[in-house]
């Protein structure tokens, strides 16, 4: 393996993300690589905190203004991000630059402000979204549901920008409500892949 990736986990809440991406990260330590595991929102920085409060109904941001701190959210963490990957990390991201186009399309912002307003941020070299119907969501997390996660209208618009997006080169579809295990050997099959690239 030469040079850092990253990988992108995208999709509706509880459709495995943090499942796969730490069954990748014990996938590449395994064998012998460097890799980090970073989830967005990062509630631990100080635009994270602001956005779990939003998303808790102890804001009131507009559609545009919640976006625009989860993109600040994921620049908070870019010279970080760019470190790693300069090292030969492979870089696996619970969330990331897809989500913004994804949820903001959703509420009806521009997908294009969305995209260009994170051209700075690293790239993705694999975005695999795991793809999961919108009551699937609900049905795996019947408990304290954030003000998205309650919207089934909302989620629905979600799976179909994701979707479109998909459609780009370097996206890898997946359906996600297969069990865990099925989707892992997928995964890691994509992985293994990607680290073999010269």
């Amino acid at each position: 393996m030469s040079g850092g990736f990253l990988i992108a986990f995208e999709g509706l809440d509880q459709s495995g993300k943090q499942t796969q991406a730490e069954r990748v990260q014990e996938f590449v330590l395994k064998r012998g690589g460097d890799c980090r595991l970073v989830s967005f929102p990062d509630y631990t920085t100080a635009i994270g905190g602001e956005i779990s409060k939003a998303l808790h109904g102890e804001r009131d941001y507009g559609p545009d203004v919640m976006q625009l701190m989860y993109v600040a959210n994921r620049y908070e963490r870019r010279a970080e991000m760019t470190s790693w990957l300069e090292q030969e990390t492979v870089l696996v991201c619970d969330r990331y630059r897809a989500s913004s186009v994804a949820y903001g399309e959703a509420q009806g912002l521009d997908p294009v402000w969305l995209r260009d307003m994170q051209r700075y941020l690293p790239n993705t070299d694999l975005t695999i979204l795991l793809d999961i119907a919108p009551e699937t969501a609900v049905q795996r997390k019947a408990k304290g549901r954030d003000r998205y996660e309650r919207d089934l209208a909302l989620l629905s618009r979600v799976r179909e920008s994701y979707r479109r997006q998909a459609a780009q080169e370097g996206w890898l579809t997946l359906n996600g409500e297969r069990p865990r295990d099925d989707v892992s050997a997928d995964v890691l099959n994509a992985v293994e892949k990607l680290l073999a690239r010269p």
